[in-house]
């Protein structure tokens, strides 16, 4: 049951762009990881109150950081909707943000203001909404919250512009292969079903969403007795009860529960066909080939379900699992994956994979049926069988260390199987199943003739794609923006904080170098059983140069295909026994180095870190493979509007002999020979270009010990190479680049220069210029004009990209084609507005607060704390800067402010670069 592989679907805010140095690619931290664990350590302390209206409330004392979270699931989703109002449960998340009766503004700025890091969902059974503050901010968060329930403001206004913006999230989609295989695949797997319809909608739906539809729908199913309020974090139970008897209390009961109870009544599974159906093939310009099977699974709370997903991470859990073996490590397949969707209603399991350069779809699926096949003939090794139970048991060990994390298990379990208690029956009935479950639900479940299959087969685009080039537009001049939104009214409809909030001192990490050169920086927290280790080895792209592009990336995602004493499997079942994980990836100005386990496991993270990074031996078989899932993710890139665009735009700013130039081509990742990686490896991967961050429960004595043993004999000579990265000049006039990529739905732009440094002196101003501009897509300039006010796009934000050298500032959106000049010119528009009127001080102060409020909550989550203690050492700040930040945040004056301006913002000097179905720029323009 991989929650949020399939929960988090619908409108999903990313409200603050991260600000680090430029990584072509984001990988995700290895495989969850744990132990067995206690079930009743989740639930622990939870204590259940329903108030008379039937509001069900959830707390949870969490009492390892200043923060509180607040949730409020309702037991709606894409499951309750009829026909012809596919996406409404969609549609109405996205009008709760667009203001109440009492307060007619929008809420994205109302929780920016607090400070608050929020969003939002939409799924098949659920609609969920979350925020998390410092704990000051509670009464504050539970007020909007309680007013949202029953005061929306659902009007001809609103829902216009949220439907064009729900339809650029919608045709966002449609950019995807993968999404329009899925849509394909679930529609003939379920044709009678709910379950068998987009989360999302359609565009034909949408667009005939009328106001008293979705008021209808609202009044319906937004009613106290249909929702669950979670509060987990720094706080007093009782204190904060009496807030919510008195905040939510006096709301009423609404809508036609009748209606509600009758639609939540779970259908009969429908009856398996006894042939195998046909596959479904979508023959349609693409990237890389795609398969998809789709299999009936009963409810969440069938007695099964612990067994399908021991057998799930068995087939899918890990590069030691079956289904990597046969499909990723015998080249058939660039990647494979599975997900047990078990929800209120029957649902399903599905396997997905993507074909390697060449490989025929049929194969693979010849090879699936044959693991399948296996599992249902063979009892399971004890071996596998524990192995799937480790890191099942260990994902909500890790999945939940922080309190958002927590918050969310318990809204889901109380709102899908109706009891947050549920958890404790499902790990307690984990630990129990055994070989001969695992067989009979692979029997039942994964049987041929209830597949649903289909094939995404991608189709050569007739001749190279498009380029254009033009000036700015013409219609930038006409237009005029709206005025910036003044916090002063802002603040007329925020609820206060109850006092001034004192987050703590935060504990500042011990630093120490190893003999050889080693950094490492330790921050011991006792209040998990965990271990979070970043690392970054100064071996980025930047040292590829164009003939070997990708040579830094390959040698990374190669680490782990082998030491001197372990082939690949063995190093992954090194880790993956024990529910561990360690990961590489290399981004422009280092490698990341990403580990996660168990406390008691982190003698074998580091054993494995050192191991790899002392005697990786790099097999040629080995390196073949990873140099085809390079091409497939290349392929991939390419056929991406946003990725396509990211790179245009990075060749556009630098020039060709620049190291941030630099990015693979099919060519240059055929080119590389094993003795370049070796080369690579042996000049680039030394102890003292080496930078390692450990946080978690630990004692400092024994960690620094297990280092000095595991990386003694680890030794370099010489002197670390230096590349020297030129400076850059901003280009003397706008540019206009335009990228045609056949079968995309959505263009997607951005827009900037090369921007600042990490420990530039304006870095701090800039980062309050950037809140202000675009750093939140509903609370800033941008988002306000662009995507709340005109709804020409889903999500408009701006970053600057400042690593240990300067990075691009720019600003990316995703828009329909007719749509992008216009929103093109509204934000140079603002840019120029910006620049000749500045900002004021009450928006200085309101993103200071926003910025220097929300911080805390970053430094709840251990993992983050890593990540954060040695991006400010890579980055040459102190250690004290994880402190310090939100005082050097504070302190920024409205003079610094102008000048940040003056120095950084240029209307006039813009690389403009929109990828997507054809050419957005007017004739004549």
């Amino acid at each position: 049951m991989k929650l949020r592989s399939y929960m988090l679907i619908g409108f999903f805010l990313s409200l603050i762009l991260t600000i680090v140095p430029f990584s072509g690619n984001l990988i995700n931290a290895a495989t969850p990881t744990a132990a067995p664990v206690s079930a009743a350590s989740f639930t622990q302390g939870v204590q259940k109150t329903v108030l008379d209206n039937g509001l069900t409330v959830l707390t949870k004392e969490v009492h390892t950081a200043p923060v509180v979270s607040v949730q409020v699931w309702y037991k709606v989703g894409s499951r309750n909707e009829i026909k012809g109002e596919n996406g409404i449960s969609h549609q109405l998340e996205h009008l709760m943000f667009k203001g109440t009766t009492a307060r007619p503004v929008q809420f994205g700025r109302l929780f920016s203001a607090l400070g608050s890091q929020f969003n939002a969902f939409t799924s098949y059974d659920e609609t969920a909404y979350f925020g998390t503050v410092q704990r000051d901010r509670l009464e504050a968060l539970l007020t909007l919250e309680a007013d949202r329930m029953a005061n929306s403001l659902i009007g001809p206004e609103q829902l216009k512009s949220e439907k064009r913006v729900v339809i650029s999230e919608l045709q966002g989609y449609e950019n995807s292969p993968a999404y329009r295989l899925d849509r394909a695949v679930m529609r003939d797997a379920f044709p009678t079903r709910a379950y068998g319809l987009s989360v999302g909608g359609t565009k034909a739906d949408v667009e005939k969403f009328t106001v008293e539809q979705v008021r209808n729908y609202y009044q319906t199913y937004y009613s106290p007795d249909n929702a669950t309020l979670v509060i987990t974090g720094d706080f007093a139970t009782e204190p904060v009860l009496k807030v919510v008897k008195e905040t939510y209390g006096k709301l009423t009961k609404r809508g036609n529960e009748e209606k509600r109870t009758r639609e939540n009544v779970a259908p009969s599974p429908p009856v398996a066909s006894t042939t195998k159906k046909a596959p479904i093939v979508l023959k349609q310009p693409g990237s890389a080939a795609l398969l998809q099977a789709v299999y009936p699974l009963p409810d969440i709370k069938h007695p099964d379900v612990p067994a399908i997903d021991v057998m799930d991470a068995i087939l899918t859990g890990g590069r030691s699992s079956r289904l990597y073996q046969a499909l990723v490590e015998s080249g058939l397949a660039s990647s494979v994956s599975g997900s047990a969707a078990e929800l209120i209603e029957p649902g399903w399991y599905d396997i997905s994979a993507t074909a390697a350069p060449g490989q025929e779809l049929g194969k693979i699926a010849q090879v699936l049926q044959e693991s399948l096949g296996k599992l249902q003939q063979q009892p399971v090794t004890t071996e596998e069988l524990n192995r799937a139970k480790t890191q099942l048991q260990a994902s909500y060990i890790l999945g939940n260390q922080d309190i958002t994390s927590q918050a969310t298990q318990l809204g889901y379990y109380e709102t899908i199987a109706g009891d947050y208690h549920f958890i404790e029956q499902y790990l307690a009935a984990i630990a129990k199943v055994t070989p001969a479950q695992v067989q009979k639900v692979a029997k039942t479940y994964l049987n041929p003739a209830k597949q649903t299959i289909g094939f995404f087969e991608p189709t050569q685009p007739d001749g190279k794609p498009g380029t254009s080039s033009a000036g700015s537009g013409r219609t930038v001049e006409n237009f005029s923006p709206g005025k910036p939104v003044d916090p002063a009214e802002l603040a007329k409809y925020l609820p206060p904080a109850t006092s001034t909030a004192d987050s703590g001192k935060q504990s500042l990490p011990e630093e120490f170098t190893l003999n050889n050169g080693l950094r490492v920086l330790l921050l011991r927290d006792r209040n998990l059983p965990t271990i979070n280790l970043s690392g970054q080895i100064d071996a980025g792209t930047e040292f590829d140069g164009n003939q070997k592009a990708g040579l830094a990336n390959l040698t990374a995602v190669s680490l782990m295909n082998g030491t001197k004493t372990k082939n690949a499997l063995t190093l992954a079942k090194t880790l993956e026994d024990r529910g561990a994980g360690l990961g590489f990836s290399a981004s422009r100005e280092g490698v990341s180095v990403s580990g996660e386990g168990l406390s008691a496991n982190l003698p074998i993270l580091i054993q494995t870190l050192a191991d790899v990074l002392e005697n990786a031996t790099f097999p040629a078989e080995q390196l073949e493979l990873s140099r085809q899932r390079a091409l497939t993710s290349l392929k991939v890139k390419l056929d991406d509007p946003a990725g396509l665009g990211r790179q245009v735009f990075q060749q556009a700013i630098y020039p060709e002999n620049h190291p941030f130039y630099s990015f693979p081509t099919a060519e240059s990742l055929k080119n590389i020979t094993r003795d370049d990686l070796l080369g690579f490896y042996q000049t680039h991967y030394r102890p003292d270009n080496t930078t390692i961050a450990i946080v978690g429960d630990f004692e400092l004595v024994k960690v620094k010990a297990l280092l000095n043993q595991a990386f003694d004999k680890w030794q370099a000579t010489g002197k670390p190479p230096v590349l020297k990265i030129p400076s850059v000049p901003l280009p003397q006039t706008s540019t206009r680049l335009n990228k045609v990529i056949p079968g995309k739905a959505e263009a997607v732009t951005y827009i900037g220069y090369n921007g600042i440094s990490r420990k530039d002196p304006r870095y701090y101003a800039a980062l309050i210029l950037n809140q202000i501009l675009g750093g939140d897509t509903l609370a800033s300039r941008l988002g306000t004009e662009v995507r709340d006010r005109q709804g020409l796009t889903y999500g408009i934000y701006s970053g600057f990209a400042a690593g240990i050298n300067p990075g691009p500032f720019l600003i990316q959106m995703q828009t329909a084609p007719l749509d992008t000049q216009k929103a093109i010119a509204s934000t140079i528009a603002l840019l120029k507005q910006l620049r000749e009127q500045g900002v004021t001080e009450a928006e200085l102060n309101t993103a200071k607060r926003s910025i220097s409020n929300s911080y805390p909550v970053d430094l709840a989550n251990p993992s983050n704390v890593s990540s954060i203690i040695l991006d400010n050492a890579v980055l040459g700040l102190s250690r004290s800067e994880i402190r310090d930040f939100p005082q050097r945040i504070q302190a920024v004056t409205m003079t610094q402010m102008q000048q940040a301006i003056e120095d950084l913002i240029k209307p006039e000097n813009l690389v403009i670069v929109t990828a997507g179905p054809g050419d957005t720029v007017p004739k004549g323009s």
